[in-house]
Formats: C-alpha cells, sequence, structure tokens
C-alpha cells in the first residue's frame, strides 16, 4: 500500500485538507499533538458552561464553511445584527436598519453616527454585500483606519464604532489592520450572521473530524521535525510519507520550515463568569467605545445560545486586547471594576470560571504584506493555516483545500 500523506496539525486547516485529499481518495493520516483536533477553534466544558476559547464567532456567510459543514447540524444562533456601544456613561443601540428596522431611529439618535455616517454605511455595505473576494483581494491595501477616512466616514463614528468593533475582529485597537481584511469581515457580516453552534465553536472541528475515514487521525503525536518524504516525532519515531503538509500555527509552522516566511501574531485575554442572570437582554454584543479599562466588548453567549450555561446561570465573556501580562487578581480587579461602571453592584457577585490568554490569536494582516493568499507548496513541503490566506475560518479552510490540491497535483 502506498505510504500516506502525513498532515501535521488538526486545526481546522489540516482536517480541511484531510478531508480533500480523502475525497480524492488519497491515503492520508492527521498527526495531532494534544488529545482533540480544532487548534485554536476550542471548547471546553466547565461546570455546565460551554467555554470557548476565547470569543470566536462563524458567520453564516463564509462560502467555504457552506462547502465543508453541515450548518443545520451545528444548530447556529445568531446574535443581533448591531451592538450595544458604551460610550460616554451610557449604552446606545447600533443596528443593521435593513434587518431590524424597528432599531433605525434608536440608531440615528445614538449619538455614534452622524446621518452622513449612516448613509454611507448602508452604501458601502451594500457594495461589498455584491462584491467578490477576488475583487476585494485585488484592491490597493491601506490601514483600516486610513481607509475609512478615505471613504469619509467621520471620525466620531470611527472611534466610537468602527474601531472598537473592528478591534475586536482583528484583536488590534488602532485599526491598523489591512483594509482588504476590513472589507473581507465587513461583506460577510452584510451578507449573513454571526453565530455559534449550540454545543460550541468546538463543534465545527469536531465535525469535520468525524467525517475523516476511519483510523485517518491519530492524537498525541507530537512532530518534533519534517522532510518533503518523512515526518520525526519528538520520541525519536521516523513515519514515512508520500508528502508532508505542515498545517500548524504560524510559529509552529516556522519552526518545521526553514525559511518560511509567517506574519506576526495579535493576543486576546478572554475572562469567563458565571452570572446569575444576564447584564443585557438579547443576543448583543457590548462594545467599548471609551478607552476606559481592558475591556474592549463583552458578550453574553448564553443569551445566543442557551446551552452555553446550566439552568438559571448566564455565561458572560469579556475580551481584553494585548499579551495580558499582569497576573490573574489584578486583571480580573481591572475588568470587574469596568463592568461595574457599565452593569452596576451585580457585577461583584459574578464568578470567575476561566482566564484564558491567547499569545498566538490571530495572524496580523498589515497593509502592503502582499498577496492575501499564499502559495501552498514551499519547496518539498506543503503548508496551510489561516496565516496562508485571510486570517479567519473561511482562511484556514480554503488554505487546507488548496493545500490538498497541491499535493493532488505534485502526486498525479
Amino acid at each position: 500500500m502506498d505510504e500516506p500523506v502525513l498532515v501535521v496539525g488538526g486545526g481546522v486547516s489540516g482536517l480541511c485538507c484531510a478531508l480533500e485529499l480523502a475525497r480524492r481518495r488519497i491515503p492520508v493520516r492527521v498527526l495531532e499533538a494534544s488529545d482533540r483536533v480544532g487548534g485554536r477553534v476550542r471548547t471546553d466544558r466547565v461546570e455546565g458552561f460551554l467555554l470557548d476559547r476565547g470569543f470566536q464567532v462563524l458567520p453564516s456567510a463564509y462560502p467555504e464553511a457552506r462547502r465543508m459543514l453541515d450548518l443545520r447540524a451545528l444548530e447556529l444562533h445568531a446574535f443581533v445584527p448591531g451592538a450595544r456601544v458604551h460610550r460616554g456613561g451610557r449604552f446606545r443601540r447600533v443596528a443593521d436598519p435593513l434587518r431590524r428596522p424597528g432599531d433605525a431611529l434608536a440608531t440615528l439618535l445614538s449619538g455614534v453616527a452622524r446621518p452622513a455616517d449612516a448613509l454611507r454605511i448602508l452604501r458601502l455595505q451594500g457594495s461589498l454585500a455584491r462584491d467578490s473576494y477576488e475583487e476585494i483581494y485585488a484592491r490597493p491595501d491601506r490601514s483600516t483606519r486610513d481607509h475609512l477616512a478615505s471613504l469619509g466616514f467621520s471620525e466620531q463614528v470611527v472611534e466610537a464604532f468602527f474601531r472598537p468593533f473592528f478591534g475586536g475582529v482583528f484583536l488590534e485597537s488602532e485599526l491598523a489592520t489591512s483594509s482588504r481584511f476590513f472589507e473581507f469581515a465587513f461583506a460577510n457580516f452584510a451578507r449573513g450572521e454571526a453565530t455559534l453552534p449550540a454545543h460550541g465553536m468546538g463543534a465545527i472541528p469536531a465535525q469535520l473530524a468525524a467525517r475523516l475515514p476511519e483510523g485517518c487521525l491519530e492524537l498525541g503525536a507530537r512532530v518534533g521535525a519534517v522532510g518533503p518524504e518523512h515526518v520525526e516525532l519528538a520520541g525519536g519515531e521516523r513515519r514515512r510519507a508520500r508528502a508532508v503538509v505542515v498545517a500548524t500555527e504560524a510559529a509552529a509552522a516556522a519552526r518545521l520550515v526553514p525559511g518560511l516566511d509567517v506574519p506576526e501574531s495579535n493576543a486576546v485575554g478572554c475572562l469567563h463568569f458565571d452570572a446569575p442572570r444576564a447584564p443585557l437582554e438579547d443576543a448583543w454584543l457590548v462594545l467599548a467605545a471609551d478607552r476606559a479599562g481592558p475591556v474592549s466588548n463583552l458578550c453574553v453567549p448564553s443569551e445566543v445560545a442557551g446551552s452555553y450555561a446550566p439552568p438559571g446561570r448566564s455565561l458572560v465573556s469579556a475580551s481584553v486586547l494585548g499579551a495580558c501580562s499582569e497576573k490573574d487578581a489584578d486583571l480580573e480587579a481591572a475588568v470587574r471594576a469596568q463592568l461595574v461602571g457599565w452593569f452596576g453592584a451585580p457585577v461583584r457577585d459574578w464568578r470567575l470560571l476561566r482566564i484564558d490568554r491567547i499569545p498566538d490569536a490571530l495572524p496580523r494582516l498589515e497593509p502592503g504584506a502582499g498577496a492575501v493568499e499564499r502559495p501552498a507548496r514551499e519547496g518539498d513541503l506543503f503548508v496551510c493555516g489561516d496565516h496562508r490566506g485571510m486570517p479567519s475560518l473561511q482562511g484556514a479552510m480554503v488554505s487546507g483545500r488548496r493545500a490538498a490540491e497541491s499535493v493532488a497535483v505534485s502526486l498525479s
């Protein structure tokens, strides 16, 4: 029997690569170092709560997700298309007037966007809903902040909405990220909904892994080195392969593939709280427009999907951009102080469930970084992951498929 293609890494990209190879009847084996698949897309059950590893969503408009996933089986639950913006000491409601016309007046009176800004948002929304990814990726590149200024948006709406909202998408607070990433993200929010699977984001890689051929996945297989036709495990065992695909996160890929050019990553922290009741009703994302504390955004996942919390309890997740180098107690105290200012004394009774610190949460896509989709083949090796394309689940899935297609061509 032919040696299999060895895929190093069982994250979303590696799983999509393996599934495409299996579809083409090419023997494949996935080597995953940890005890489960998913990489950064992970959900833990803690005392009856579902804790995703950091705040993540699945945009329902992702075409590769529609191609690769059974979205109905994931039982997706959607966020409200908009946000509650905390600015100037109070919450202001901002919603998509096309999907929530009942909130249109509240949005106009919120003080977040001027009437001219609201019209520009609608025009941009309509334009990007029609444009292809190829058109977006081919446009001139600059920082998101410069791009918004060129479109005529006021500094008021940039600081009150775009910076806190897309800062949470990019995991950086200055909108220094590529305008191509901004338009990609905006287009997907315009075309569909931001959703959570009923059983957590970890249900996505679990579903992909369940479709792999029997015996294809090997957990606890830590790889120390790779070559064009072999993989060496950390314990010294050598495995032969028809081809090797490195499907790890960026830093690990750079260690395994000499000379591989990978981007830096943005970091984030997430504090998960058990609350007796939700601090706000309905499935809103909360944005911190004032730079008055560490929290960038907050959500109540159990208001989106009730399965995220036990009966009678609520799960509150607050995100903090950056490395979060403080001690746990100091970080928790600063976050609580900010949230007491938002929701009052009940915050003091919330019970901290866990703090996630994720140093490599998202590959950084800087302006002028070159082609959005990097080649899948690097010399005699193949590489995939969201650091090879648009930093997103869509990018990870597409990169996995492209790597499999490249492998198939090389073996033909």
